[in-house]
């Protein structure tokens, strides 16, 4: 028998949304550091996204990981809708209900590399459960969830559903249901149809630090939440060395002739469309502020991002002639992980989905929090009132009304332009460092992943 390396392989089975694909390709490039085959397996629009979108990630180590990508049938791909009452894209629902039809190919693959392998291990996206269910009538094939969510978020939905509160010492609860109005009805129907698939698996792996949510962790862990599964919390995934690409992106030239933690970074990521009106508040507030900015304004992507055009978002008129030299829009794809890790990139206005949390949290950059929709209002949560690095600017409990020019110019200020923000900043600087420790040599992260990648290949 070969080194375990040659025997066992691995496969990445990704949610087809871009925190989540993201997030299973950080994570297929630090498995394959072990000298494990990595397998990343998609439809081929989904796989091409991950692809393109590969930020600060290390070419080589992208370069060892194979695509396999699968033909999928042509699914609605709807633009989406900013007005609507309920953040959530739904326009997304299409192309979440098309992955299911990944479940044939995906098992010819897994019965292929079955056929030469030792042992298949599957790490697919808790909602791609349904999905790998054949991964049972497969003898040497074992699979695992990789969850993207912050552990008080898990636990937010779980005992929403049984009716219990979590407990949280020294600070009061919410005062708002936080997982309330955060998604659509359809899409709860689409996390229930994976729940009786989810009993396949032989264990969780989370995108998060003992370090940043122990008291959560050990309350998931002792409070029979999860059946007596193995748990690894193995965050942050995101590269140790942050890889800034070749063809360098004009925001970064842009973010070299600042002063340093001076600029705010301001993205809701891609899945969250903002209204007209919304859009003209924040740049309103923004100028109002009169700190450095540089705003990463697009629409929430569509189901296929190389599908058609984009709506293009206007702005207030003259807005970008008068902000010239403090504030920079950027309309294309941004390299959110250069940015964060930049030395003038001083605080984050976001929508606070987990990946922009961990990245955040991970390179030492305090808060503005915004949330949207789906787990955003537990993680501005958790940033702001539990681990205190951040600040809210909007409580979900007003989610339906417009925030205006005055109270984001208000946070703004408060960040990036008082002792209240350094104070912040400093606390936020000083998590990052322990982070990134625990995920090198010895600490607890890295130790959780060698314990992880030790039992695959036991």
């Amino acid at each position: 028998m070969g080194t375990a390396a040659d025997d066992v392989c691995v496969v990445m089975v990704p949610l087809p949304a871009q925190g989540h694909l993201n997030q299973l390709l950080q994570l297929s490039c630090l498995i394959s550091s072990y000298g494990l085959p990595v397998h990343y397996v998609g439809s081929a629009i989904h796989n091409n996204q991950a692809r393109v979108r590969a930020n600060g990630l290390d070419p080589k180590k992208l370069a060892t990981v194979h695509f396999h990508d699968l033909p999928l049938p042509d699914f609605d791909c709807p633009s989406p809708n900013p007005n609507a009452s309920v953040r959530f894209p739904a326009h997304l629902q299409p192309a979440f209900d098309a992955s299911k039809l990944l479940r044939h190919p995906i098992a010819a693959v897994l019965r292929d590399l079955a056929a030469k392998a030792r042992r298949v291990v599957i790490i697919h996206d808790s909602l791609m459960a349904l999905v790998v269910q054949d991964v049972e009538s497969i003898s040497n094939a074992e699979s695992y969830a990789f969850n993207c969510l912050s552990v008080f978020s898990l636990l937010s939905f779980l005992s929403n559903g049984l009716g219990n509160q979590i407990a949280i010492e020294e600070e009061e609860m919410p005062r708002e249901n936080l997982t309330e109005g955060c998604m659509t009805e359809s899409f709860a129907m689409f996390i229930e149809a994976h729940k009786e698939y989810q009993k396949l698996r032989g264990g969780d792996i989370h995108n998060t630090n003992r370090l940043i949510e122990g008291q959560f962790i050990d309350l998931f862990e002792k409070d029979g939440y999860v059946e007596k599964m193995k748990q690894w919390f193995i965050g942050p995934i995101l590269p140790g060395m942050i890889i800034s690409s070749k063809e360098q992106n004009p925001c970064l030239a842009w973010l070299d002739k600042q002063p340093q933690n001076s600029v705010l970074f301001v993205s809701f990521g891609t899945m969250t469309s903002m209204s007209d009106e919304e859009v003209r508040e924040l740049a309103m507030g923004l100028e109002l502020s009169k700190h450095r900015f540089l705003w990463v304004l697009r629409d929430a992507d569509k189901g296929n991002i190389f599908s058609g055009k984009s709506r293009r978002i206007e702005l207030p008129e003259g807005f970008e002639e008068r902000v010239k030299g403090v504030g920079l829009v950027v309309r294309d794809w941004a390299p959110q992980p250069e940015i964060l890790s930049h030395r003038a990139t001083g605080g984050f206005m976001s929508h606070c989905g987990w990946n922009s949390c961990m990245e955040s949290i991970t390179l030492g950059v305090p808060m503005a929090a915004w949330p949207m929709h789906s787990d955003q209002p537990m993680n501005s949560f958790l940033v702001a009132r539990i681990l205190k690095t951040g600040l809210i600017v909007r409580e979900w409990g007003k989610r339906g009304e417009v925030v205006k020019s005055w109270a984001i110019e208000n946070v703004v200020r408060r960040l990036m332009g008082s002792e209240e923000g350094d104070e912040i900043r400093k606390k936020a600087q000083e998590l990052g460092e322990t982070i990134r420790k625990s995920a090198q040599e010895g600490g607890v992260s890295r130790m959780e992943l060698d314990s992880f990648i030790a039992h695959i290949t036991r």
